[in-house]
């Protein structure tokens, strides 16, 4: 989960008031948050988020914003946003986006900032909203990058477009010379670090304004001049590119909110596109895009199990900074500008839930009488275990999120029927597990210390695309294990399957199979009641080297579901 830190004078400040860490302690559950620690020697709050879906409160600014609302019972109003019925005027401030942008990023807006002076801790904070809201909500730069830039050094309209990496060329921020596009990918530490997401593209992003002063290179770096943000500057520029634009609009919604909030009078700039976008070619920055959100009351009711009045719901929402109305049936809410995570009636109700405060429902025992007992899955798969124990493998339990590098490149798969997620809070959990194997050769990677022979088994879920289920995926129960030593090789494992498979008291023969993962000829199927139940066979070599293993390995995965 996100953490932030925050210095005490700033939040004070925003909160207009200050407290013991008791009480923050105790308010910060609204903003679904917590206390992990206080340095009062640097003056810092160390602050914990807990909600991923909630970008907003990613900053000083965001929780306060919440706190203060609870409290006070206020919704802020904000007057700088435009909307599809009414443009602010930009009074000239333009950033126009090329036809050659669409070739590598295709979306880039900003607003400018005016009217405070940055002190330390306003900078340190919109250094830290940037590293967040970029690494966190936007993929590692991958769908969000964000840059802030000396406004007062900038001749409108800004350009964003898609240039010749090998001859657009700029001096980056914290370096003296001049590089192309190209050499800072291999130069700068920032090229190194980020300038694989653009570099099999045939043009690279390119800021700059109608001087031709380079601003940045995102999703990379910004120019040593116009991106050198200092104490003291007080006229300021946000751009925001990527490759989403609801992403990116709310991203510029949260920090011309949090800006905002610090004191900044916001100057809206109209964003211009040679091609259509879902808000038309010319988008007045800050934009309001949510769409109103409603739930019907009875629904609330049954949730929460308390028949709140449509008052109490009202203040409620106010408390979380929603404002909403309503009648007999239903409740109306208008999505704050800030926020985008109203995606079903149960997100209304939960605000509802934290606006009107958790000790304030009466705690009521079930009425339902039940008894409980196990599946007939999960007797099963303890079953397969206390084999597996017998057999003298340890258990392992595992994330059933991971990587690309772990589920697919390192087994040497394509990987066509793995579901992979939309937009992971890391690459580190992109994919759902298809099978247990990465897992326990991920395990083994690590254990060359430990004394061999290793043997290691998981019993879980596995989950892979499927048409024939209504969903598009299935989630399969599996079995996995794996063995590593000098002698471990195909007919140790083919005894230790056939134990297995005689304690669980099933029949089994075994098939031919060609499969990447495992050496042509020492690897079969595992076929039972006419059906294919699992795999077995010696890890192939080049799987071993991706993983770092050296020790002839093993691996058996079975499907428990279709053995059962």
């Amino acid at each position: 989960m996100p953490k932030i830190e925050v210095h005490e004078k700033l939040f004070n400040s925003l909160l207009g008031n200050s407290y013991d860490d008791a009480q923050l302690e105790a308010m910060f559950p609204v903003a679904k948050a917590e206390l992990d620690g206080h340095d009062t020697k640097e003056g810092l709050y160390k602050i914990e988020l807990n909600d991923t879906n909630r970008p907003d409160l990613w900053s000083a600014a965001g929780v306060a914003r919440q706190l203060a609302a609870y409290r006070d019972g206020n919704v802020v109003q904000y007057d700088f946003f435009s909307t599809a019925e009414e443009r602010i005027d930009s009074e000239g401030r333009r950033l126009v986006v090329h036809e050659s942008a669409r070739l590598v990023r295709p979306y880039s807006i900003g607003f400018a900032a005016t009217g405070k002076v940055v002190d330390e801790e306003i900078l340190l904070n919109l250094i830290q909203s940037q590293e967040k809201l970029c690494n966190n909500f936007g993929r590692k730069r991958k769908t969000i990058a964000m840059g802030v830039y000396r406004s007062d050094l900038i001749t409108y309209p800004v350009h964003f477009e898609g240039a010749d990496p090998d001859t657009a060329h700029f001096v980056p921020l914290h370096m003296e010379e001049d590089l192309t596009l190209r050499e800072i990918c291999t130069k700068h530490p920032k090229g190194l670090e980020y300038g694989y997401i653009v570099a099999d593209k045939p043009v690279f992003p390119f800021l700059y304004d109608d001087e031709h002063e380079v601003l940045s290179f995102p999703p990379v770096i910004n120019s040593a001049r116009i991106g050198a943000v200092e104490v003291g500057d007080e006229h300021l520029f946000f751009e925001f590119s990527g490759t989403g634009l609801d992403d990116l609009l709310l991203a510029a919604s949260i920090v011309a909110c949090d800006c905002a909030d610090m004191g900044f009078t916001i100057l809206p700039v109209t964003c211009e596109f040679p091609y259509d976008t879902p808000y038309g070619r010319e988008i007045t920055i800050p934009y309001y895009f949510q769409e109103p959100a409603a739930c019907e009351l009875g629904f609330l009711r049954k949730m929460l199990g308390t028949p709140l009045t449509g008052e109490e719901v009202v203040g409620s929402l106010r408390r979380m900074g929603v404002f909403s109305l309503c009648d007999e049936k239903m409740v109306y809410i208008t999505v704050p500008e800030y926020r985008n995570d109203f995606l079903h009636p149960v997100d209304i109700v939960e605000d509802v839930m934290i606006g009107y405060g958790l000790g304030n429902f009466s705690p009521e025992l079930p009425s339902d009488s039940t008894v409980g007992r196990l599946t007939d899955a999960e007797s099963f798969a303890r079953k397969a275990k206390e084999i597996m124990v017998g057999l003298g493998f340890q258990e392992m339990m595992y994330n059933y999120l991971g990587s690309k590098r772990e589920y697919i490149d390192n087994m040497h798969v394509d990987g066509s029927q793995y579901i992979q997620i939309a937009n992971p809070m890391s690459e580190n959990y992109e994919y759902v597990r298809p099978s247990v194997i990465p897992s326990l050769l991920e395990s083994e990677s690590v254990s060359a210390h430990a004394v061999y022979p290793h043997q290691i088994f998981e019993v879980g879920k596995v989950a892979f695309l499927d048409d024939s289920d209504n969903s598009g995926t299935t989630t399969r129960n599996y079995l996995g294990f794996l063995g590593a030593s000098s002698d471990m090789g195909f007919n140790q494992l083919s005894s230790q399957v056939s134990t297995l498979f005689y304690f669980l008291n099933r029949e089994y023969v075994m098939e031919e199979m060609v499969d990447p993962r495992f050496i042509e000829g020492r690897c079969g199927k595992l076929v039972s009641g006419g059906k294919c139940v699992g795999l077995f066979g010696e890890v192939h070599p080049s799987v071993l080297e991706s993983w770092g293993i050296t020790m002839p390995t093993v691996a058996c995965e079975i499907d428990l579901d279709l053995l059962q």
